[in-house]
């Protein structure tokens, strides 16, 4: 499974609704510029968000775009599959072999399992200054 700009990109738009939740609309001008991406690119993928009732549109002079329920109550899953479709890792799995069936399929329940139990509120709250500590293997 690949997760294409589209996935990536439409999580960060949704994060940075989400961290600025109950200030108003926002716009897609100023997550472009604060995240150095394509607005014409994130206007593309705001439609199917909309779509799906994920966000609102707010129009005017001061509109934008606002989150259409609690962070809370969305995971990263919801966002994947507006953008990407359906969690898949190979195609014609059927024509494997069992075992290899198995594998698959349980690698398939793991990805949809951490993508469904990860919230938008998770991912407001992450705190980017954390540094991940480096591991060190010793052989």
């Amino acid at each position: 499974m690949k997760i294409s700009t589209k996935g990536r990109y439409g999580l960060t738009i949704m994060i940075d609704l989400a961290k600025k939740q109950g200030e108003g609309p926002v716009s897609l001008k100023s997550i472009a510029k604060d995240n150095n991406l394509s607005e014409h690119y994130l206007e593309q993928l705001a439609s199917p968000l909309r779509n799906a009732g994920l966000i609102k549109s707010i129009r005017g002079a001061y509109g934008g775009y606002v989150l259409a329920k609690d962070a809370k109550d969305m995971t990263a899953g919801d966002i994947i599959r507006v953008l990407e479709g359906p969690i898949t890792l190979v195609e014609g799995i059927e024509e494997e072999q069992p075992a290899q069936q198995e594998l698959w399929g349980r690698i398939r329940d793991a990805i949809k399992n951490v993508l469904d139990k990860t919230t938008l509120e998770d991912l407001k709250n992450h705190d980017d200054d954390e540094k991940q500590q480096a591991y060190m293997f010793y052989i």
